[in-house]
């Protein structure tokens, strides 16, 4: 069971706020939304990759306290990225593009007829 930043009492995982102490838990009161905490002194963004790629756009930035958006950047991802392989590639390709694919064949096929006739 998770514990309240603010007065270290453990609460419910799925609580939106501490029973004991009102501390919002989860972001914009919504169950979904984890709402994350610095731990110590430190600003979070010290931490997070979007601060490091310079994509964050976080109005607190550079010294929040709490974010909606933190992703440690010392984790590694929690799965390989995923890279289709090329025959893979081209069969959603036909897949996407069939009518085109018989419309040039049967264009094809008519002018080889049209030219040996």
């Amino acid at each position: 069971m998770p514990e309240c930043p603010q007065c270290r009492q453990s609460v419910d995982a799925r609580a939106i706020a501490c029973p004991h102490c009102r501390t919002p838990l989860k972001a914009f009161g919504h169950p979904g939304v984890p709402l994350y905490r610095a731990e110590g002194e430190a600003a979070l963004c010290e931490t997070c990759l979007y601060h490091h790629d310079d994509s964050c756009n976080y109005p607190q930035r550079p010294h929040a306290r709490d974010c909606t958006l933190y992703t440690n950047q010392a984790r590694q991802p929690d799965s390989p990225i995923y890279r289709p392989s090329p025959s893979s590639l081209m069969k959603a390709w036909l897949q996407r593009h069939l009518v085109w694919v018989l419309l040039g064949a049967l264009l094809l096929v008519s002018l080889l007829l049209a030219l040996r006739g």
